[in-house]
């Protein structure tokens, strides 16, 4: 269940897809691009993280990173390059890592977040605008948040976020909503982020500056089973926030907050199987969502406001040990 920018997916929908032979010695978990798209970040059940350099259909391996888990890495995440070349890694083995390249091809292993009681399911970057800043989301329940300050890095905690564990976190764009049409003082943007879990429960979360806590706005109850990832989608600038969760049950939900000021049900998906992920493209405007059957299915809202399917593509993922398509 290997994980792209939607935007890269659709590229590929309009050209030929190829793939390629990683190394990795078991199941690749998860693939990232970088802000460039020229580098590719796999994650694996090998222990290990590898870089890839990209030129059209050919790549070249630029750098293996071992050592930092114990267990299968579930996901990375690259940070903004306006803090330099950072890659945030969780696992199975509890740990958060943040890799630095220090020089060319060369990476580090920076910092460790060992305080999680159990796996480390999703990781992220917060938009660059709020500084050096990450979520990991666990399966002991807590989404813990970590902030570069004063050249070290503080760590703070939603304790007890999802019961039964937290699968999948997802930040809120530093954009305000409706800044690009609002008459006067454009608001300061709060950091605010959206979880889901084993309690099939998808919920929002605003920081709290003056109590220095994540306070919980609202609890979206929809999904029949676990929900396994929630996405923010980029902001523009235009009224109303949109985020969209996925779940075993098969379904996934589109939120929206643009009518009451709160989120509500915008669009149901039915699928034919389990959902693994969704990701937004870089406008906000297309939702991809990779399903347990190897096919990812790409959504688009229309003028009149419903959503259409654009497309459905075999990513042949049942073969994909060991290699990236």
């Amino acid at each position: 269940r290997s994980q792209r920018r939607a935007s890269d997916i659709m590229s590929k929908a309009q050209s030929k897809s190829y793939s390629f032979e990683t190394g990795h010695e078991e199941m690749i978990h998860d693939a990232q691009l970088d802000y460039y798209g020229k580098r590719l970040a796999t994650a694996s059940s090998d222990r290990t993280i590898k870089i890839f350099e990209l030129n059209g259909s050919s790549q070249k391996l630029l750098s293996e990173l071992k050592g930092g888990h114990n267990g299968p890495v579930w996901q990375v995440s690259w940070s903004h390059p306006t803090h330099g070349n950072l890659l945030a890694s969780c696992s199975y083995d509890r740990k958060v890592c943040i890799w630095e390249e220090v020089q060319k091809n060369q990476w580090q292993r920076s910092y460790a977040d060992e305080k999680h009681q159990a796996s480390v399911n999703s990781v992220t970057w917060g938009p660059h605008e709020f500084g050096r800043i990450f979520a990991a989301a666990s399966a002991d329940g807590s989404v813990s948040v970590h902030k570069f300050i004063d050249n070290r890095w503080v760590r703070g905690v939603i304790p007890q976020a999802h019961q039964g564990g937290v699968n999948a976190v997802s930040w809120a764009p530093a954009i305000p909503s409706a800044s690009l049409v609002a008459q006067g003082a454009i608001p300061k943007p709060q950091m605010r982020l959206v979880t889901g879990g084993c309690d099939n429960l998808v919920k929002i979360w605003a920081y709290n500056e003056g109590k220095d806590v994540w306070d919980l706005q609202q609890t979206l109850s929809k999904h029949k089973g676990w929900v396994r990832d929630v996405a923010w989608a980029p902001s523009l600038g235009l009224p109303g926030n949109t985020v969209a969760s996925c779940s075993e049950d098969s379904t996934v939900v589109i939120w929206t907050d643009e009518k009451k000021g709160s989120m509500e049900v915008a669009h149901s998906i039915e699928c034919k199987d389990k959902v693994w992920r969704v990701s937004w493209s870089t406008m906000g405007n297309v939702l991809a969502v990779s399903e347990g059957n190897s096919k990812v299915q790409l959504w688009k809202e229309s003028v009149d406001g419903k959503w259409q399917n654009l497309s459905t593509m075999n990513e042949g993922l049942k073969k994909a040990e060991g290699k990236v398509q």
